[in-house]
């Protein structure tokens, strides 16, 4: 399987006492679905709140997705996990699931500097992909966080991993970005890169991308993927017209403290009538009333389309 194009993460939305909310899952989902060019639905991931997801919680997160895509595209179940073994687990779970490709997340443990030991993010992705017949995507952290993966493990685990295919490309610094980008594209095998750059979405996808991976895809996804065919057609002029109309709403949902980007977005979902409710599982704290109404504002100068 090759991934591209536009593959947004989805939102999971909650019930007042913080069960999963099907209903609101399935319409959520189906409204991503309609949008002409969507290629992939990533699940069990950050915008999916998976920290605060029981393994119970992730597969029927993970069962519900596959059932309400129901083949039209593929479906990336994300694996977060710190230890490997129990990463392991969860790859063959999703695999049997039916999940068509795995989003692998970095191992906590990688904070206290697994960057002079490259060999345990090494070992990780093997120890996953032995466990697993599905292509892997490696989300590639920041580079300012203790998560990251240097470029050399990166190439290392892209080229030898037979099941690695892909990378989300998260580093949020433009300089990291393309030395990734170049590095794996000198390989011999196809590896793709998904950009996850939002903040510098246009500027990420300029320098080369094969997709568009993110969380903000949730409510933006339309626009991502008139963003990325205007890049893939060499029309700047178009493509600085959509992110002229797209980087506010990048604005104001990754704006400080980073933690509630995935609040606010579902909070944009709410306010644009997609779903019930935005309610977020602790340690998120719903937004404050002054916060809400600066993002009404975004959203509704945005034109971004209701439910």
């Amino acid at each position: 399987m090759r991934l591209s194009g536009v593959i947004p993460a989805h939102l999971l939305p909650f019930t007042a006492d913080l069960e999963i909310d099907e209903p609101n899952l399935r319409r959520h989902l189906r409204g991503l679905l309609d949008v002409e060019g969507i290629t992939g639905m990533t699940t069990v991931a950050h915008a999916s709140e998976v920290a605060t997801l029981t393994t119970d919680e992730q597969r029927r997160v993970l069962d519900i997705v596959i059932d309400e895509v129901g083949g039209q595209v593929p479906v990336v179940s994300g694996i977060y996990q710190d230890g490997s073994a129990k990463a392991a687990r969860l790859a063959a779970q999703a695999e049997e699931a039916g999940a068509d490709a795995l989003l692998v997340f970095p191992s906590g443990v990688y904070e206290g500097g697994s960057q002079l030991r490259p060999e345990m993010a090494y070992g990780h992705f093997a120890e996953i992909a032995a466990a697993t017949r599905l292509p892997m995507i490696a989300f590639v952290y920041p580079a300012t966080s203790g998560l990251r993966i240097g470029t050399d493990a990166l190439v290392r685990i892209c080229s030898e991993i037979d099941n690695v295919v892909a990378i989300k490309e998260w580093s949020n610094d433009i300089v990291a970005y393309e030395r990734n980008y170049r590095a794996l594209k000198s390989l011999d095998k196809d590896i793709a890169v998904l950009s996850s750059f939002s903040r510098s979405l246009l500027a990420s996808l300029v320098l080369g991308a094969d997709g568009i991976l993110s969380g903000h895809g949730s409510i933006v996804a339309d626009l991502h993927v008139s963003l990325f065919r205007a890049v893939e057609k060499q029309d700047l002029a178009a493509a600085r017209r959509i992110w002229d109309r797209l980087q506010p709403v990048v604005d104001v949902c990754y704006d400080d403290p980073f933690l509630d980007g995935h609040n606010r977005m579902k909070v944009a979902l709410e306010l644009l009538g997609r779903i019930d409710a935005a309610h977020v599982r602790p340690p998120l704290q719903p937004i404050s009333g002054a916060e809400r109404e600066r993002i009404r504002g975004v959203v509704e100068r945005a034109e971004l389309p209701r439910g």
